[in-house]
């Protein structure tokens, strides 16, 4: 049911590549701002709140329960505000399992982010992070050469 997921997700303006699994727990809170490269995961529990754009580039993985959160409110207004920022995950980069991402984090190509860790700020490349907040642990090997072209988010 794949396919189907996808082709339904694309009817509500995600833009996705070929081969995404976007399993059936997953929850997209808003399609139109979800850009996916070639062969994306999204694991059963996964939650992706985007009121702004997440890019997550090929072959990524978000496992089960994660969270990628785009959005926080401003509470140094007295009206409380919602403010959102692009998530951005690169290709062969791994948000694992009850793991958070918060608005306006870039993580790095190939970047491993640990069970249940909390990222706080920008991921290097190719770089295992743990924690909450989360630290740079050690460096990943570069096990793939990106053979496909840089993800972009668009409008």
């Amino acid at each position: 049911m794949h396919a189907w997921r996808a082709a339904l997700l694309r009817a509500f303006g995600a833009q996705l590549g070929r081969h995404c699994h976007i399993y059936a727990g997953a929850r997209i809170w808003a399609p139109w701002n979800l850009v996916c490269g070639e062969g994306v995961a999204i694991a059963d529990g996964a939650e992706i709140y985007n009121p702004a754009k997440v890019v997550i580039g090929h072959h990524a993985v978000i496992s089960q329960q994660a969270f990628l959160c785009g959005a926080s409110h401003d509470y140094g207004h007295t009206e409380f505000p919602m403010v959102s920022k692009t998530i951005r995950v690169g290709a062969y980069a791994w948000i694992g399992a009850r793991a958070t991402v918060q608005m306006g984090i870039n993580v790095g190509e190939g970047a491993v982010l640990a069970l249940g860790s909390v990222a706080t700020r920008n991921m290097e490349p190719w770089s295992v992070y743990g924690g909450a907040p989360a630290r740079k642990l050690k460096a990943r090997p570069r096990l793939y050469h990106s053979a496909c072209p840089p993800m972009e988010a668009t409008g």
